[in-house]
Order: C-alpha cells, then sequence, then structure tokens
C-alpha cells in the first residue's frame, strides 16, 4: 500500500458520516453545543413599549409649546408600571426600563425638566416616541433567531435566555474513546524506569475533542500484548470513533492494527503523504470509526486536528471547511519540500503593514512538544513544493487546540 495524499485520506475518513440523531439539553448545559434544529422565540421583547432613560412620560401635543407646566400624577419603575393613563396636561415621572403609561406617546429626560412638587415644568421638547424603545424592538414572539447548524456561544445563550427558552435541540456530541499503547508509557505522576517515559499525548487529545463538540473518553493506557489491547478496545463500548495512539505501523511491537483486525476491523488505509504523521491508520469496526495516530507527540495532535475534527464536524451537521487555509507573509525562508506534505509549526507575528508574519518554530522534529506549544499555526507546504524567498504568502493553519 503507498502513500496516501492528505486530500485522498481526508475524503475517506469523513465519507459517508452523517449528523447524529438530536437531543433536548437544558439551557445551561448549551454552552458550545450545535443546533439540531432552527429555533423560535416565545417571547417578544421587550413585551411593552419601554422608557429608554429617566424622566417624564407625557403627550406630545402637550409640549407643542414650551415651557410647558404639567401636573404629574404618579411613577413607573422597572417591574413597577404606572397602572393608569396620562390625560392632557399630565405627567407621569419614570425611570429607564419602565413601561410607557397609556395615553403618554414620548419621554421628557429628566435634564430637559425642572420638578417642583406635583408640577414639572418641560424645558426642552421631544418628538413624538422618543426615548421609548417599542415593544418587539428586539425581537417578537415566534421570530426564529437561531438557525439549525449554529455552535452555541456565551452570546446566544444569553438571547436564548432572553427568548424565554429553557431548553434547546442539539446533536449529541460524538463520543470518542481514546487509547494510548505501548510498555514505554507512564501516567503523570508516576516514577519512571530508565526505559519509560510519560503518557502526554491523550492530556491534549482529550480537550482538543471537547473544544471540537465531541465526548472524550479516556481507555488508559493498553500494553503490548494483544490481550491488553484487547481488552482495552473492548471497553470503547459503543463511541462513535476509537482514537488509538502509536503502534499502528507493521513492526514487530507495532500490534494494534493486529488487534483491531483481529476483532474484525475492516482497514482502509495505515500510510498517508503527510508530515509529520506517515503511519496514520483508518478503519471500520462494526459501526465505529477507528483512527489510529502515530505515537510521536506533535504527529498525533496534528492529525487529530486535521482528520479527527473534521469528522466530528460531520456528525454536528457543521458546514464549511474543515482545513480551510489562512494566509501568512514568510518572515525567512524556506528550502523545498518533499513527497509528503508538510504542516510546519509556526510563529505568528504582525508585520509592519498588519500582514501575519509566520516563523517556522526552532525545530520540526515530531518528537518535540516544547516548539507546538510556542507555535501558533501551521504552515502548510504542498508535496514537492518548490524553495520560497522572504516575503512569500503561505498557506497558514491557526493552531485552535
Amino acid at each position: 500500500m503507498g502513500l496516501l495524499p492528505v486530500e485522498e485520506a481526508l475524503a475517506r475518513v469523513t465519507a459517508g458520516l452523517v449528523p447524529l440523531e438530536c437531543e433536548t439539553v437544558p439551557l445551561q448545559d448549551a454552552y458550545g453545543r450545535v443546533l439540531a434544529e432552527d429555533v423560535a422565540s416565545n417571547f417578544t421583547q421587550p413585551p411593552f413599549d419601554a422608557s429608554a432613560m429617566d424622566g417624564y412620560a407625557v403627550r406630545t401635543g402637550d409640549i407643542a409649546a414650551l415651557p410647558r407646566d404639567l401636573t404629574v400624577i404618579g411613577e413607573a419603575a422597572a417591574g413597577h408600571a404606572f397602572s393608569g393613563a396620562v390625560a392632557s396636561g399630565e405627567a407621569v415621572r419614570i425611570f429607564t426600563g419602565a413601561p410607557v403609561p397609556a395615553g403618554a406617546d414620548t419621554i421628557v429626560i429628566q435634564e430637559d425638566a425642572e420638578r417642583d412638587g406635583d408640577t414639572v415644568r418641560v424645558l426642552e421638547g421631544a418628538e413624538k416616541g422618543a426615548w421609548i424603545r417599542p415593544r418587539g424592538f428586539d425581537f417578537s414572539e415566534g421570530d426564529v433567531l437561531f438557525a439549525a447548524r449554529r455552535k452555541l456561544s456565551a452570546r446566544d445563550l444569553a438571547l436564548a435566555a432572553a427568548m424565554n427558552l429553557t431548553e434547546l435541540p442539539v446533536r449529541r456530541r460524538p463520543a470518542v474513546a481514546i487509547l494510548a499503547t505501548g510498555d514505554e508509557l507512564l501516567l503523570p505522576g508516576g516514577a519512571p524506569r530508565p526505559d519509560q517515559i510519560i503518557s502526554s499525548i491523550p492530556y491534549g487529545l482529550a480537550p482538543l475533542i471537547e473544544s471540537a463538540g465531541g465526548s472524550a473518553i479516556r481507555l488508559g493506557i493498553a500494553r503490548d500484548t494483544m490481550e491488553s489491547l484487547d481488552e482495552h478496545v473492548a471497553r470503547a463500548g459503543d463511541a462513535d470513533v476509537l482514537l488509538t495512539i502509536g503502534g499502528a505501523s507493521v513492526g514487530e511491537h507495532d500490534l494494534v492494527q493486529k488487534a483491531l483486525t483481529a476483532r474484525g476491523m475492516d482497514l482502509d488505509f495505515w500510510r498517508i503523504a503527510m508530515r509529520p504523521g506517515k503511519p496514520l491508520m483508518f478503519g471500520q469496526l462494526g459501526a465505529q470509526r477507528v483512527l489510529g495516530v502515530p505515537g510521536n507527540p506533535v504527529s498525533a495532535l496534528v492529525c487529530t486536528r486535521i482528520f479527527l475534527v473534521p469528522m466530528l464536524n460531520r456528525m454536528l451537521g457543521l458546514d464549511g471547511s474543515d482545513t480551510a487555509a489562512r494566509s501568512g507573509v514568510l518572515a525567512v525562508e524556506l528550502d523545498s519540500n518533499g513527497p509528503r506534505q508538510h504542516y510546519m509549526r509556526a510563529t505568528v507575528a504582525e508585520g509592519p503593514n498588519g500582514e501575519p508574519l509566520v516563523t517556522p518554530v526552532r525545530s520540526q522534529d515530531s518528537s518535540l512538544l516544547s516548539p507546538l506549544a510556542g507555535a501558533d499555526c501551521l504552515i502548510v507546504r504542498p508535496p514537492e513544493a518548490p524553495a520560497l524567498p522572504k516575503g512569500e504568502t503561505v498557506p497558514i493553519l491557526p493552531l485552535d487546540f
């Protein structure tokens, strides 16, 4: 099996994916979820003509000639409406947010009036409707304010609350089971042997999955035996995706592919023309999709961003390009690229004209996490791309995980 181009690999891992079923969640739990249906308001906001300023509710006809003295017949405050009506020659003291009394059609702000007991002298006039927020000024009951496939922000939840909604219809979160593999791995906080390293990758993958709208299930570390791998894979249960880390090649100690094949996985591919991340495995285990990322930390994180996030987006019903690149300007020269598509870790700085200047980090070694943590973006270098001079425009992917 030869090296598969990135674009073809991406098409294969997302082929046939459809939005997951809808579920209803409480409003307070809907942040970051993706709407499954259009949503209409249950409320009209504001539900009444409301004063936008502190002042006096009056009739426009009474202040055609100024100054004009009016009799103050009551008061209206937010949550405390005036129950009567304003007749000719009368005014109601009103505060911001209060319902405009019947009969009144404008607000004279307090700076344009003088109060003396039960009399207010209007010194400056106001046009009809001045300083009044009409009923439904923001939205009305029945207005569709959210369309399906919207990922809900904090602002959206504030609006949904104002719409008098207590729950929202959203797509179920895709469940992704994360399985690290290898005898060399030890959980953080342990005392590693001289031949062991700390298992770091799952701690980056889980929040990446969560931020993309998925639900991360941590399966722990499977050891390099068929029995251990089989036991851990069985715990993936009904997860939509099984995400394995390491051991997907065909070396003597690379048992992941063998264990999954023994359980019935239909292997699609396991090598792609990508750097970092050549040994990427993809297959189907019943209804569960299997994505095996390399054991090198940078390779694992970059491959998950490039391939798993688009899978999750399809399951959530999201539109748009998952790997759409922006543009950056090279701050340094770049050598020609080899036969694999290269995702170079880089930093971004603002150029003299506001353009994003990108500089590759000190090392592109796929085992180094510290340069990745310090990077802002990935420079996308197509296969066999020629050398580029400083100042050339290149496609970049923001590092949003």
